[in-house]
């Protein structure tokens, strides 16, 4: 059978690029977060602007590692605002940045192929050696000179195998950004401040010293299309419509997990989950600890109503019925709409509040009216009992809460559960031997509890009466193959695979640049390779490679040359070769993604993954990781999608109906589980209680299975409870397979 050749013979921009490049932007604006707004956006086209700052000509795109995209072209903010006509006068400092910046870069290149010499894995000496980011020069009159206002970029890369670092220049302000902001404060100079990070930094203390930031816009890592979805924000062509999947602290130590996270307590052998259940915004509204900015928050042009109609019962939960207005008099806008449940503060110990639903209007301009229905499921009611090991709706009230986001809150009704009810009965399992206890019932959160019931007698809110009922497990039934002679299955059995042998190529050729292929022992056995390729903010795969016209043989480039866009590792040209050529499209992170709350939009976002795949040939997509922002620090966390499971959840699943709509492609949902550092990724023991693993770090692989049935499921380097993940039968096999009735197949991650 002849191989398909991946790529194309032409170079120049296919039709494909270009839609999927609007769609790019389009998704980087949906996803951009207006976290502050002392009416000073959107700006006006006709005002000079200054812009400093790290991201300024050199905007991030995404992390770095396997999640990277070697796209054809990105757009800086400084190109966005010059694409859309605005006026910059801060050139010469561009300039004279875009100079020290390749300095950095060749100075670090040099340093990359020094330590990869003789190493048998040359991304360990990548991933070891992050790529930081340069000063700018001091910011001069004539820089500022005529502008309105000054737009600075705070720019922060991470990535694969090292997590970020509590010191400046990473999760802190350095000093110089410091200095160029309250230098610019000092001269009474408006600011826009632009947040180009993959996770939170700390910026509450600059935003209280220096009183000349009227805005915030956080775009995170926003793709190839960034620098565009910011000018159109910044000049009211796009309307911001992120609101954040995570919380920001007011400062670190403010998140549940921070004194041992990883490196900071001296520990990477074990990291213990102390925090329980209390992850992000459990934690903050539990405890009463006032955050920066909520979970679910995000500003927008206009202003918005949202109105409660009614609460229905229905045969799988409940259904909430809303309106939301735009009563803003300028601009259009789309506002998510969130609903919370508070649990009674009786029996397990619980969170004071959780996301039980949402939805996202579509463009409403002012005057208009939207009518929305909130589905949730009873599960999202439900707390796990380690005692029975089973999920459970103990009895009591439940409040119900709409709002835009966890601190912005009204109640409007309550489930009055009369008796106790087992959901499901399930398995024990990752059995732990903790030398510590999950927190108990917060104090905070039992007063808060009887301020609502209170509130909710006096206001005679509605009160329905909810019988949950036991969810009846899924019997799977897996067709049986079509009929083969023993001596064509004994080979994939046993006997056949060899160190020059395996299923597993550790890269590909079909697809130059892919993670892998199932090519060595399939062939001739009349079965399809499947070409695999990493994600999740797009195909990496070599940008380009060539073909031996008269022998078919394919040169492609090394670990290190398929990084980067190809800049660490220049490849060697051939005689009598054609080139081909692979550009993909480099959307938006994970995170923003998340921060959409849009299922519709990333649903079509999975099916421009699938018409990338298909045109290259890929049948496995290595995403989307959707592990849980457990702490800023985390040097992945710009590719999953929130601290919260249920968002987590939905939002992967939208996006595998999207990518396997077409029937010809499959993703692979991961790291399955806990993986929530980089350092000593390989071999890091999580302590977790079993309510925790499954209320937290394992709910959003179940509803994203349940939801969408991905193809595959890829397990992380870490134990869990001292059994590596891909050894663990428990949550492999008793779990994703006999209580979720996962159908696909379990991929280890690489060199497992």
């Amino acid at each position: 059978m002849e191989k398909l050749n991946s790529g194309t013979l032409y170079k120049e921009n296919t039709e494909r690029e270009i839609a999927h490049g609007r769609l790019a932007r389009k998704l980087a604006a949906e996803g951009a977060v207006l976290l502050k707004n002392e009416e000073m956006l959107p700006l006006d086209i006709s005002t000079p602007v200054a812009l400093f700052g790290s991201g300024a000509g050199k905007t991030v795109k995404g992390g770095t590692g396997s999640g990277d995209v070697n796209n054809r072209k990105n757009i800086s903010i400084y190109e966005g605002l010059k694409d859309t006509g605005a006026t910059v006068t801060s050139t010469g400092w561009i300039e004279d940045y875009q100079k020290r910046y390749e300095h950095a870069r060749n100075s670090w290149k040099e340093k990359i192929l020094a330590d990869a010499e003789g190493t048998d894995n040359p991304f360990d000496a990548y991933a070891k050696n992050p790529f930081l980011l340069p000063e700018g020069r001091d910011i001069v009159p004539e820089d500022i000179e005529g502008a309105y206002a000054a737009i600075y970029v705070i720019s922060r890369l991470s990535g694969e195998g090292n997590d970020r670092h509590l010191a400046e220049g990473d999760y802190y302000l350095s000093k110089k950004e410091q200095a160029d902001i309250m230098y610019l404060n000092n001269e009474n100079i408006p600011v826009v401040l632009i947040l180009n990070t993959g996770a939170q930094i700390e910026i509450a203390g600059i935003l209280q010293e220096a009183a000349c930031i009227k805005a915030v816009l956080s775009i995170a890592l926003p793709g190839q299309e960034g620098g565009h979805a910011a000018a159109d924000i910044l000049f009211g062509r796009q309307m911001p419509g992120g609101r954040l999947s995570s919380t920001w602290a007011m400062h670190y130590k403010d998140y549940p997990a921070a004194e041992s996270f990883g490196y900071l307590d001296g520990n990477l052998a074990t990291d213990e989950y102390r925090d329980g259940i209390y992850v992000g915004y459990r934690y903050f509204d539990s405890f009463g600890v006032k955050p920066l900015f909520p979970f679910g928050y995000g500003l927008s042009y206009t202003s918005f109503s949202i109105g409660f109609e009614e609460v229905q019962i229905t045969e799988t939960g409940i259904e909430v019925i809303v309106t939301v207005e735009n009563t803003g008099r300028y601009y259009p806008g789309r506002e998510v709409v969130q609903v919370y449940i508070t649990p009674p503060q009786t029996g397990i110990a619980k969170e004071y509040q959780r996301l039980a639903g949402f939805v996202k209007t579509d463009m409403l301009f002012p005057g208009d009216m939207h009518r929305l229905s909130i589905k949730i499921e009873q599960k999202q009611l439900a707390s796990f009992s380690e005692q029975m090991n089973a999920w459970v709706i103990e009895n009591g009230k439940y409040g119900i809460w709409t709002g835009s986001n966890s601190r912005s809150l009204k109640l409007v009704a309550l489930l009055d559960v009369e008796e106790t009810v087992l959901l499901e009965h399930t398995s024990n399992i990752c059995k732990s031997s903790l030398a510590f206890k999950d927190p108990g019932m917060a104090e905070f959160a039992r007063n808060k509890n009887s301020e609502w019931l209170t509130l909710a007698e006096e206001q005679k809110l509605p009160v329905l009466t909810f019988k949950p009922h036991k969810e009846e497990k899924r019997i799977i039934q897996t067709p049986v193959a079509k009929e083969q002679p023993a001596e064509e299955l004994l080979p994939l059995l046993h006997g056949k695979c060899t160190l020059d042998k395996s299923m597993f190529g550790s890269s590909g050729t079909l697809a130059p640049g892919s993670a892998g292929e199932t090519s060595v022992i399939t062939d001739g056995q009349d079965r399809l390779c499947v070409v695999m390729a990493d994600g999740p903010a797009g195909l990496r795969l070599q940008q380009s490679y060539e073909k031996d016209k008269t022998t078919g043989e394919i040169y492609c480039a090394g670990v290190l040359g398929s990084l980067e866009n190809g800049f660490l590792e220049e490849i060697d040209h051939h005689e009598n070769t054609d080139t081909y050529y692979q550009y993909c499209t480099a959307f938006p992170t994970g995170t923003v993604l998340a921060q959409t709350w849009d299922t519709v939009l990333l649903e079509e976002f999975g099916k421009a993954i699938a018409k990338e795949m298909e045109e290259f040939h890929i049948g496995i997509w290595l995403a989307p990781g959707m592990n849980i922002q457990r702490n800023p620090l985390c040097g992945r966390n710009f590719e999953y999608y929130s601290e919260d499971p249920l968002l987590s959840g939905v939002i992967a699943a939208a996006v595998t109906d999207g990518v396997q709509s077409s029937g010809k492609c499959g993703v692979t949902i991961k790291h399955f589980a806990c993986n929530n550092q980089e350092d000593n990724r390989m071999s890091v023991n999580a302590c977790i209680s079993g309510r925790t693993l499954r209320e937290i770090y394992l709910r959003g692989f179940e509803i994203a299975v349940k939801k969408s049935q991905p193809a595959a499921i890829m397990t992380s380097y870490n134990c869990i409870n001292g059994v590596h993940a891909a050894n663990s039968k428990d949550i492999c096999t008793t779990v994703a397979r006999g209580e979720w009735g996962f159908e696909g197949v379990f991929i280890s991650d690489w060199n497992t």
